[in-house]
């Protein structure tokens, strides 16, 4: 959600947004020059991460590795940045100084939809990652068991956009080299009720 009753003035926001976690807890973000606060995942959220990087992990190659809470800059603005739920890095990460990620490391970057999360919010952020140059996000909604794949950033939009539903094979560009088993994924309340009613997993 977005803070405007803040009103920063150009320069502090990231100042602004440490204190609002410090206060808080939320997550807070930069996005296009607006704070952006994240409620605490429930635990679907969560465990949506959990068992996503449960699937990932014997994937990886050496020399890179599954990292949470490490938020991407956007070139060229001091001032932006955004937290990914998972991001792939090279594990030269573990033993940086530096708090912002160069998205040219990132290999992949995953964003787990929240419960109240609006589409306008979601198409903002997807764009975000497109105009830093994410090379690939992986966007999980499980208000209904969707998935989205991004691919290939160019002018600020993603060239390469793939969707599918919980269970649909989902294939992930290199380094990954296995189907990501999706229908393991957990969905909030009513989406889960009718994945039962169908007989899927949920």
């Amino acid at each position: 959600m977005t803070v405007p009753a803040l009103s920063p003035r150009p320069g502090n926001l990231r100042e602004v947004a440490e204190e609002i976690e410090r206060a808080t807890g939320l997550r807070v973000e930069i996005l296009g020059g607006k704070l952006v606060m994240s409620p605490t995942p429930r635990g679907k959220h969560a465990g949506t991460i959990r068992r996503l990087r449960h699937l990932l992990t014997p994937q990886l190659p050496g020399g890179i590795d599954l990292y949470e809470v490490s938020s991407i800059a956007l070139p060229g603005d001091p001032e932006d940045y955004c937290t990914p739920d998972l991001v792939v890095l090279p594990t030269e990460w573990d033993e940086d100084d530096e708090w912002l990620v160069d998205p040219g490391d990132v290999e992949l970057a995953v964003e787990v939809i929240s419960k109240s999360e609006k589409a306008k919010d979601v198409s903002a952020k997807n764009g975000w990652y497109a105009a830093a140059g994410v090379r690939t996000l992986l966007v999980l909604d499980p208000r209904g068991g969707d998935w989205a794949l991004f691919t290939h950033p160019r002018d600020g939009e993603y060239q390469g956009r793939l969707r599918g539903k919980y269970g649909d094979e989902l294939l992930l560009p290199a380094p990954f080299t296995q189907p990501v088993d999706t229908a393991c994924l957990p969905v909030y309340g009513d989406g889960a009720l009718e994945r039962r009613k169908r007989g899927e997993p949920s």
